[in-house]
């Protein structure tokens, strides 16, 4: 799928992905491009949650980091630290912008959703 063509269903399909994550787990831009069928469209993935502030209903977003752990999205949240204080609320340990035992709270789509049609 090109993210281009339709991009309200590309973002649909985010969000729809992202309110599964878990309370308490994180995935990454990348995981959720690779789970719609769109695997080099993670930054497009990052367009769609900076656009959630927009909805009618709340979405997770600060639940998707960079492959590497990192809250790259943090700036597009009311107030410098909302992303971290909201992971941090959920249990999850950030230290200088980064989530700390990263790989331990990674939620991976394409293996905790494999029955899951978007």
């Amino acid at each position: 799928m090109n993210p281009n063509s339709n991009s309200s269903n590309f973002f649909s399909k985010v969000y729809s992905v992202t309110n599964l994550i878990p309370a308490g787990r994180v995935t990454s831009y990348g995981a959720i491009a690779r789970f719609i069928g769109s695997p080099q469209a993670a930054r497009m993935v990052g367009w769609a949650l900076n656009s959630t502030k927009k909805l009618p209903y709340w979405v997770p977003a600060h639940r998707v980091v960079n492959r590497n752990g990192l809250l790259t999205g943090k700036k597009h949240f009311i107030g410098n630290n909302t992303m971290q204080e909201l992971l941090l609320s959920e249990g999850i340990e950030v230290e200088d912008g980064k989530i700390i035992n990263f790989q331990k709270v990674f939620w991976d789509p394409m293996l905790e959703l494999d029955d899951v049609i978007l």
